[in-house]
């Protein structure tokens, strides 16, 4: 309860100022001293003077007495002072604007890939001695023994075996194998690498 007496209290604190600011703020009547204009008087009328006016202002009425003569037709704006006419300017038109340069036709230039390079076709000796790859060797005996597979076997091949049926083995180091042809009885070096298929030169 004695918050909203206090609640009531401050709205009529405020409804008391704005009735004292609304008082003072009152537009009031203001009093003069002597008056111009008393019961009774004449007010002077201002009369039109013929002439006081401006000539431009002024209707001329003497212009409907005025008779044309006979074949000529005359015909004139009386209230042309009145309303003077706008002369309306001719619009000159802009120039059309230059047309766009004209640009250079652009040449496309093909560029021709380089010739790849030929790839030689293996012969029948690298074909069939790359079918065999290069596991290792083993020495015993002063006798070297070479590993060789082709996916299905493990071939052991030692000096005067034959490879492939067609080839007979003349000589085996530890970096080379040497082979001659049972056709033609030319010898063929075939360098040995681990785990790599046996690289013949061309023949």
């Amino acid at each position: 309860m004695n918050r909203q007496k206090v609640i009531f209290a401050v709205l009529l604190v405020i409804f008391a100022c704005s009735l004292v600011i609304g008082y003072l703020r009152m537009p009031r009547q203001k009093r003069v001293e002597k008056p111009t204009y008393v019961t009774g008087m004449k007010v002077p009328v201002a009369k039109n003077v013929p002439g006081s006016g401006s000539e431009e202002n002024r209707v001329h009425l003497e212009l409907l007495d005025r008779r044309p003569s006979a074949g000529v037709s005359v015909r004139r704006n009386l209230f042309s002072n009145l309303f003077p006419v706008e002369v309306k300017k001719a619009i000159t038109p802009l120039p059309p604007p230059p047309p766009p340069p004209v640009k250079p036709p652009v040449t496309v230039v093909q560029e021709i890939p380089p010739a790849s390079p030929l790839i030689a076709e293996p012969t029948p000796l690298q074909r069939e001695m790359a079918r065999f790859t290069f596991l290792g060797f083993m020495k015993k005996d002063n006798r070297k023994t070479i590993f060789l597979t082709n996916d299905k076997e493990i071939f052991l091949v030692k000096k005067g075996d034959k490879i492939a049926g067609k080839y007979d083995v003349t000589s085996l180091t530890e970096e080379a194998l040497t082979i001659s042809s049972l056709q033609d009885g030319g010898e063929i070096i075939i360098p040995l690498v681990e785990n790599k298929p046996l690289q013949a030169p061309k023949r």
